[in-house]
């Protein structure tokens, strides 16, 4: 554990804190290689974060220097738990800390405490929640029946998903994955394609399968697709079943007509979740055709047993630069809706 240090004032900081961690090995592990993760941080929080063997001395603005001790005490104890940290770990937890900062209503004095980010474990791997979305999402999966998670590219909705119903499966709390998708603009015409069914689908379920063995041993998801425990299945091919024991999961269903939605989410039997994932700004549908995802966002959030999770480009958790795309084209989108908005309240001639 690490413990505080002499908290005092310098005339050329608000404020200084030095921390000392008792395992000079774990210590070694939270600035990183070359001090990155203490780079990271200093830039981040505006905060002078100087190592100095298991000690760290933190100064600047008071506020910085109290988010700096909960980010590296928050980091320190994955580390003592045997996890590793890398980079973006860094990074997510510098993220919940200012959210939650964001988040308050009135100042405080009181310290926070550690901060403690959702996780999915399975025998392969440790997910942690990188970003405050994250965290509210792979909590939701947890409580809720049905769960959508909307939202940009590269925010890990489908992936957490997926480690998710791995870990159930692992647990024995269910007996069968469903992975589910619209194929080929939505409309699922697979007919053209060569091979069987699952040779057909593969290509539009490959982010689920990728996930899929980051979570589980290959050998141990062969043996289950074979099996059937977890199973591939069209979205057309739905229809009239009952889906129990089960985590179903529909990817990509900003794509999905009304009719397709509403079959889809009916299907969901005893001890069984589903959690629907896709992004509303990019759909595929044919002109005029409304998206199943959009309209039972709007229909559900709100009912029992059903959470929606929403993320933005603040999320992104894929390389920085797709954050960025993100915005670019959200605000390309928003000047085409206010112009268009400014045109049809233009007064006519």
């Amino acid at each position: 554990m690490s413990r505080y240090v002499s908290p005092t004032t310098d005339n050329a900081f608000s404020s200084q804190l030095e921390l000392a961690f008792e395992d000079n090995r774990l210590a070694a592990q939270l600035y990183g290689d070359f001090d990155q993760n203490l780079a990271l941080i200093e830039q981040r929080l505006s905060v002078q974060a100087t190592p100095r063997g298991n000690h760290v001395m933190l100064r600047g603005a008071a506020s910085a220097v109290d988010q700096g001790r909960r980010v590296l005490e928050s980091l320190y104890a994955l580390l003592e738990e045997g996890q590793q940290i890398d980079i973006a770990n860094v990074d997510a937890m510098i993220r919940m800390v200012q959210t939650e900062d964001s988040q308050l209503v009135l100042p405080t004095l009181e310290k926070k405490g550690k901060v403690r980010m959702a996780q999915i474990a399975t025998r392969k791997a440790t997910v942690v929640a990188r970003t405050p979305a994250q965290d509210a999402y792979m909590r939701a999966m947890d409580r809720a029946e049905l769960i959508f998670g909307v939202g940009p590219a590269g925010t890990g909705k489908t992936y957490l998903a997926v480690a998710h119903a791995a870990s159930l499966l692992e647990r024995g709390d269910i007996n069968r994955i469903i992975l589910s998708r619209p194929a080929v603009e939505a409309g699922e015409r697979l007919g053209f394609l060569p091979g069987d069914m699952k040779e057909k689908v593969d290509p539009y379920l490959r982010p689920l399968y990728d996930a899929l063995y980051d979570m589980m041993r290959p050998e141990h998801v062969e043996r289950c697709i074979t099996s059937g425990i977890i199973e591939v299945a069209p979205l057309a091919f739905m229809r009239g079943r009952t889906l129990a024991n089960a985590v179903v999961i529909l990817d990509e269903a900003q794509n999905t007509t009304s009719m397709q939605m509403k079959m889809f989410l009916t299907r969901l039997g005893e001890n069984s979740k589903m959690i629907v994932t896709g992004d509303p700004t990019q759909v595929d549908l044919p002109r005029g055709e409304k998206s199943g995802l959009v309209e039972a966002v709007k229909l559900l959030d709100g009912i029992e047993g059903v959470h929606v999770s929403r993320f933005n480009d603040k999320d992104v958790v894929r390389h920085a630069l797709v954050g960025r795309i993100v915005r670019a084209y959200e605000a390309d989108t928003q000047r085409r809706l206010d112009a268009a908005e400014a045109g049809r309240e233009a007064p006519k001639s």
